[in-house]
């Protein structure tokens, strides 16, 4: 069994960001810029947006955050968000999730310009996605295949089933990898007998969300695990998967840790896709 090191890996991706970052300020260009709203006082929220805004100013990109109470009218958003879309100077623009039950988040999302659209949310990103065609993709599943590639793992012909149909990472990923051509089951909170089909996986991603979902008697010998699942264990509160790992790797060929696998790859992929899109406005 192998570890799949997210944390080592986004660790060249930045120190190679960083390094293209330079180049361009050398040539005379200017920084890329990435701008963050945070709505709320959610703690996990407020995490997120201080690891990306020490990520970016690691690799060099201007991060601008704008922090707005939790009872903001949706409309106060709004006018931000169209703000930062005409600011020429911004390239990335970040709506961290989830926002207060008032504000319609699919209406805020579709605001954003997709060109600026660094998350990969907007549907004209997601219709890219689906149909083969370049834009942003959505990060988490973007940092999957990056490690499955950097461990030059075969994807073309492969069983992969996903469990969790999620927008942000379930469904990308899946056309991630059909993209791939791989063979690909998503299955979900209503799928019968999910033993039957994650027992057929060569690659299984799990991004559900619940502790020791997937058991050692889930898989076969040699599968190739990306666990997305964050979740505290209640019995000491540690960090741990969906995977129950213990069992899980002494049957696997390749794992992701949690912590330490997808979690880092999904901030090294934000960045580079501020990188993209600030090479495409600056025309590099």
């Amino acid at each position: 069994m192998k570890i799949l090191d997210g944390k080592e890996l986004s660790s060249e991706i930045k120190d190679n960001i960083r390094k293209e970052i330079e180049d361009l300020k050398n040539s005379g260009k200017r920084e890329p810029t990435l701008s963050v709203i945070l709505v709320g006082e959610d703690p996990a929220s407020h995490l997120y947006v201080s690891m990306k805004k020490k990520a970016s100013e690691y690799v060099g990109i201007c991060s601008l955050s704008f922090q707005f109470d939790e009872k903001v009218s949706e409309d106060i958003i709004m006018e931000k968000i169209r703000e930062l879309n005409s600011d020429d100077s911004v390239d990335g623009i970040l709506v961290q999730l989830p926002l207060p039950n008032h504000i319609d988040s699919d209406k805020i999302l579709n605001l954003v310009d997709p060109s600026k659209d660094v998350d990969g949310f907007h549907p004209e990103n997601v219709g890219k996605l689906v149909t083969g065609l370049d834009g942003f993709v959505p990060c988490t599943p973007l940092g999957m295949i990056k490690l499955l590639d950097k461990y030059e793992i075969d994807i073309r012909g492969k069983n992969a089933v996903v469990v969790g149909a999620s927008n942000i990472v379930g469904k990308p990923i899946a056309s991630l990898l059909l993209n791939r051509e791989a063979t690909v089951e998503v299955c979900h909170i209503y799928t019968d007998d999910l033993k039957k089909h994650t027992l057929n996986a060569d690659i299984l991603v799990v991004a559900v969300g619940k502790e020791s979902l997937i058991t050692a008697d889930m898989v076969k010998d040699g599968v190739v695990i990306l666990d997305v699942g964050i979740n505290k264990r209640e019995s000491d509160g540690k960090i741990v998967g969906d995977v129950d790992y213990d069992g899980v790797s002494q049957k696997a060929s390749y794992i992701t840790p949690v912590p330490g696998g997808v979690g880092p790859m999904t901030i090294a992929m934000l960045l580079e896709n501020t990188l993209k899109s600030a090479k495409n406005r600056l025309k590099v």
